[in-house]
């Protein structure tokens, strides 16, 4: 089922495709290519492999082409949306052959992310082509109140527009085909750097990294900008308003202040260089950064030897996000410090032979 499914993603370049195509890929399994590949917007994808009709996508998806699912398998998707996970939905010759979990875990930066924003007065709200179940978990995860889930494209672009008309500055981040749209329809849109091409085309920013603690440092950096705009402005019409009349002689007759030509020229100098080093402030300017770095603590089974500590420590430090690793056999734990994520730390001592969960 995996190989089939990897067959039909390779032609997308959405996220979960990646994940579905790596899982096939992890297992030695051969992904030919498909013909006839559609995308279909905020539904998922099609196409034609070994003389058979492939369809992946969510259950709307399969409400359309006439796929029916059993109701075991509702079950089991309504379960794993519940604990975050997306249900993606393969139908081959329009018979349901089975069901994908796909888990995308939350960065651990992307707590303290949404916090930092909802302290800075930003009302954030989640908007999102995933099933509902799933969204509101996600959401509560990251206590964001406000949740508008299975949206199609024109839909996320909709629910810009009523943000707009309530009179809210709205600023979208998005990483996909679907965000396109209300990234271009956004005051601001922020593309991630990570993401699609036609996403960033649409976008008015794109985020270096792929964390949305860049978001609160793109506002602070606008932020700092303005304000420096504004001092500029300021300092440039004092020497004027003061520089000009006393020039001209105009304030001599009541205060027999009068600035000779020579002291005038040098003052219209000088304004321009207080201008320029004030500008030129902004490159020492940092943003502050949110404390990403947390320590987890898994208890880890199975170990009976050094060498056993050594591959632990070393399936560990393979984890993108992972700064420190320490893994004790007596104790039986490892501690870790950095930004992974709990369940691929997990995945990753499983994966070399041995059993972990979270103290």
């Amino acid at each position: 089922m995996i190989r089939l499914a990897a067959m039909v993603e390779t032609g997308s370049e959405h996220p979960l495709a990646e994940a579905v195509v790596e899982a096939a890929r992890s297992r030695g399994l051969d992904i030919a290519g498909v013909s006839d590949f559609q995308a279909l917007e905020g539904r998922g994808v099609s196409g034609q492999a070994e003389g058979r009709r492939l369809l992946l996508g969510n259950h709307h998806l399969m409400e359309e082409q006439g796929v029916i699912i059993p109701p075991t398998l509702l079950k089991e998707a309504s379960r794993q949306a519940a604990s975050a996970a997306t249900p993606v939905w393969l139908a081959v010759d329009s018979q349901i052959a089975g069901l994908l979990a796909v888990n995308d875990p939350i960065r651990t930066d992307s707590f303290a992310a949404v916090e930092a924003l909802q302290r800075e007065g930003v009302r954030v709200v989640m908007c999102t082509g995933d099933n509902r179940a799933t969204a509101e978990a996600v959401a509560a995860d990251l206590k964001i109140d406000e949740v508008h889930s299975e949206r199609l494209p024109g839909e996320k672009l909709d629910v810009v527009k009523s943000l707009q008309r309530q009179g809210c500055r709205v600023g979208m981040v998005g990483d996909g085909i679907n965000d396109a749209p209300a990234l271009a329809q956004a005051d601001t849109g922020f593309a991630v750097g990570s993401g699609a091409d036609v996403a960033i085309d649409n976008a008015d920013i794109t985020l270096a990294g792929d964390s949305l603690a860049d978001v609160s440092s793109a506002i602070a950096i606008s932020s700092a900008t303005i304000r420096n705009i504004k001092q500029n402005l300021f300092g440039a019409f004092i020497y004027n308003v003061i520089g000009i009349p006393m020039a001209a002689g105009v304030l001599f007759p009541v205060t027999g202040w009068l600035l000779p030509p020579m002291f005038a020229s040098a003052a219209m100098a000088l304004s321009s260089v207080t201008v320029v080093f004030n500008a030129n402030r902004l490159r020492f300017f940092q943003p502050l950064r949110m404390e990403s770095s947390v320590s987890i603590k898994l208890n880890v089974t199975g170990m009976t030897c050094p060498h056993c500590v050594n591959h632990v420590t070393k399936a560990l430090q393979g984890v993108g996000g992972v700064e420190t690793v320490e893994v004790s056999l007596d104790a039986g734990e490892a501690v870790i410090t950095g930004s992974a994520a709990v369940d691929l730390l997990v995945a990753a001592v499983k994966d070399a032979g041995y059993s972990a969960e979270t103290v």
